[in-house]
């Protein structure tokens, strides 16, 4: 494995947030592989330790960051700074904004404490990423990564996580915009269907939600909640390998002049398609779905 280390990643810093699991654990994996020095964040002890008993020296855990507390991102700063000089490193390759999770539920009865906790996660945590790293990523000659699905699509009942979307779409193509003068690129990395933990868990937070839910309410949307139950379940059996989209934010980071979005994964090119209509049009499909 040296010699392909010595061939693509050259030992360059890049950060990855949530890898406790799914696309953030096989990304940041796939990328200590393939010779860059990988600070992976978790939230918590337990997926540290397990990141740090695997021994690989190119792999970097750092444990806390949790992106709602602004306050742990100094010393994730200063760590990476650290890491980064006593590998001869002039400065940071790649911030790659992958945390975040979301839920299902109708806006009318969205938990709305955990979506706080999510825009945090998702917007509020990767802008302030961005302005204590962007000096590093200036040095590094780096570029900025943001990992999402199809961000232009309104699907009923997910937009906890498809409104975070639309947003990192976004700042992603505003930084594209503001850190031209330094050749810094922003990409967007689009997931369609990915198998991770995340559906599982949205499809048992959202039977407890149901049973705490308020009957007048939930009669409401039961019957439509009932059917998306069973069209995700049906989705769940196609998605692709978290890999996926490991291999593209790898093509992304080598790519000498990288495009502005990669797309993988189950149902990817069917978003880019829907990206590109007229949003009427959009609105229309989505509500016969």
């Amino acid at each position: 494995m040296s010699g392909s280390r010595s061939q693509m990643g050259f030992g360059r810093g890049v950060l990855v947030t949530g890898c406790s699991s799914g696309i953030g654990r096989a990304t940041a994996l796939h990328l200590a592989d393939r010779g860059f020095t990988v600070f992976a964040t978790v939230r918590c002890r337990p997926d540290f330790e397990e990141l740090n008993a695997l021994g690989n020296p190119a792999l970097v855990p750092y444990f806390p960051l949790d992106l709602r507390k602004l306050e742990h991102i100094p010393p994730l700063a200063a760590r990476i700074e650290d890491v980064l000089s006593e590998r001869g490193q002039p400065g940071l390759y790649a911030i790659i904004s992958n945390a975040g999770a979301g839920s299902v539920s109708p806006l009318e009865l969205l938990d709305l404490e955990a979506f706080r906790g999510e825009l945090e996660t998702r917007l509020l945590g990767p802008v302030a990423l961005a302005q204590a790293l962007l000096p590093s990523l200036r040095k590094g000659g780096g570029r900025l990564l943001w990992i999402a699905t199809p961000a232009l699509i309104p699907i009923p009942f997910v937009a906890s996580i498809h409104a975070c979307d639309y947003a990192a779409n976004c700042l992603t193509r505003t930084f594209a915009l503001e850190l031209k003068p330094w050749k810094i690129p922003s990409i967007f990395v689009r997931c369609g269907g990915i198998d991770t933990a995340a559906p599982g868990k949205n499809a048992r937070e959202l039977d407890l939600d149901m049973a705490r839910w308020p009957k007048d309410k939930l009669v409401l949307y039961r019957e439509a909640l009932e059917k998306e139950k069973k069209g995700l379940a049906a989705f769940d059996q196609k998605r692709s390998t978290p890999a996926v989209i490991a291999q593209k934010v790898l093509e992304a980071l080598l790519a000498a002049r990288p495009r502005r979005v990669y797309r993988a994964g189950y149902m990817s090119r069917a978003g880019a398609v829907l990206d590109v209509l007229p949003q009427r049009l959009v609105d229309y499909i989505m509500s016969r779905r």
